[in-house]
């Protein structure tokens, strides 16, 4: 029971993690990324639709994504969509194919970057604290129902902590690394 607690924390944890990483992977960093896009949705035939699920995304070089369409049709759509979203970006296309020209970072924008990404960081540590809380929770229920012993609880709520702390580590590295990532040239 107690251990069942344990697991379903950690992996409320792992996910909180992968969440981190996804939003980190939208931020813009100097280098051209599809990844950059996955925010991004379409009016497709009257209903928001991923940017992803309309047209293929690749970087054919550094600074520069191509989007191309599987319908031809959806390039005014897929323009006003990134036009619209918070990128910056400003699409050029040849009736083909839709090009982004990825600027470099100012060194203001990188800072604002940064504290997007600190934010997110300090989005994802509270989503591990809860989680910690809620398990704590539930063990201390178990005492309460006389499932298991006060020295078990004191032992599963360290085991808790422990989680808890390896998780909120993993985030502030997670940060760390994207801040360095987004603060090169």
């Amino acid at each position: 029971m107690m251990k069942d607690a344990i697991a379903h924390a950690e992996e409320r944890m792992k996910k909180a993690m992968e969440a981190l990483r996804r939003d980190l992977s939208t931020i813009r960093t100097g280098r051209a990324s599809p990844a950059l896009l996955d925010r991004v949705h379409v009016e497709f035939y009257g209903t928001d639709t991923p940017l992803n699920q309309v047209a293929g995304v690749s970087a054919p070089e550094a600074r520069m994504l191509m989007i191309q369409p599987w319908d031809r049709g959806t390039i005014p759509a897929i323009e006003k969509a990134i036009q619209k979203s918070d990128l910056g970006l400003t699409p050029s296309n040849d009736g083909q194919v839709i090009r982004l020209s990825i600027p470099q970072l100012t060194e203001e924008r990188r800072k604002q970057l940064v504290k997007t990404v600190h934010g997110m960081v300090e989005e994802s540590k509270v989503a591990v604290r809860n989680v910690r809380r809620d398990a704590v929770h539930s063990v201390q229920k178990l005492t309460a129902d006389k499932q298991i012993s006060e020295d078990e609880e004191r032992r599963g709520t360290a085991q808790i902590d422990d989680l808890s702390k390896q998780y909120t580590d993993q985030a502030s590295a997670i940060g760390k690394e994207k801040e360095r990532e987004v603060m090169e040239d």
